[in-house]
């Protein structure tokens, strides 16, 4: 099942979609136990649909989290490209949520960077209260699995060595479009393309550590919460982006996250 966070008439909801072109409004965010109110919007759903319209509806990022983790170096092709050893346990740092970004907006590259580039990656979206639990725990918390683009200003991430700044600029974690529950998680292929062409491609099977891994080791170090984000790494072919760009995140079986790119006034 698909579900959606949408802004209508200036109200904040989340929804899912119907077998219908429908969504259905939410008392809460579902994995805080929301449920169907009976509230239906026509809403033109087109699976696989690179981007999705409905009459006064906006789509948000799917999710709005206590905290967005991120891995790094998860993939060794990419930790090649960059001049970097592959860790030898999964390397974490955070994005704020005001990085938060949904579908359809602009990235906006801001002043004080000058390389401001895409990364593709697999978005794990937390359903239950994880702490501390092993792999097999891990999985049964997942409530569903998203796209997410974990932009990244790189000069200033080599100038500053950790991460803090060139990851968290508003606009630059573009989540979307929707969240889908049904995916079969060892099958997941991600692939990002700016302007059409493909830059990145990868699948689950190439990540250093697996999904499961991922959550449990998280687990140990911070207590994830509903509704938390979990950003799995990208595949080499990482690249720049610069105004006018039209980028694509696409994760088998759930869809396409499509943002354009801006820049800020200098």
């Amino acid at each position: 099942m698909r579900f959606f966070r949408i802004e209508r008439d200036g109200t904040t909801s989340y929804a899912r979609a119907s077998q219908t072109d429908e969504l259905e409004l939410l008392s809460a965010a579902p994995w805080a136990g929301g449920s169907g109110t009976g509230v239906r919007l026509p809403f033109p759903l087109a699976r696989g649909a690179a981007s999705v319209d409905g009459p006064g509806i906006r789509l948000l990022a799917p999710v709005d989290p206590s905290k967005i983790v991120c891995v790094g170096r998860n993939y060794a092709a990419h930790a090649k490209e960059l001049g970097n050893e592959v860790p030898s346990e999964p390397l974490l740092f955070l994005k704020p949520p005001t990085s938060l970004l949904g579908p359809d907006a602009a990235i906006v590259t801001p002043p004080s960077s000058q390389r401001v580039e895409h990364e593709a990656e697999i978005g794990i979206v937390i359903g239950t209260r994880l702490k501390s639990v092993d792999e097999s725990q891990a999985l049964r918390g997942i409530f569903g699995v998203t796209c997410l683009n974990d932009v990244t200003a790189r000069d200033l991430q080599r100038k500053d060595v950790q991460f803090t700044r060139a990851k968290s600029f508003d606009t630059f974690c573009p989540v979307g479009p929707w969240i889908e529950t049904e995916s079969a998680l060892e099958r997941l292929t991600v692939t990002g393309r700016v302007n059409g062409v493909v830059r990145q491609s990868g699948t689950v099977g190439q990540m250093v550590f697996p999904i499961a891994r991922l959550i449990s080791f998280i687990s140990h170090v911070m207590t994830l919460e509903p509704g938390d984000l979990i950003a799995t790494g990208t595949p080499e072919g990482v690249g720049p982006l610069v105004a006018g760009d039209v980028v694509e995140i696409e994760v088998s079986g759930v869809g396409v996250l499509r943002n354009t790119v801006t820049s800020a006034a200098r």
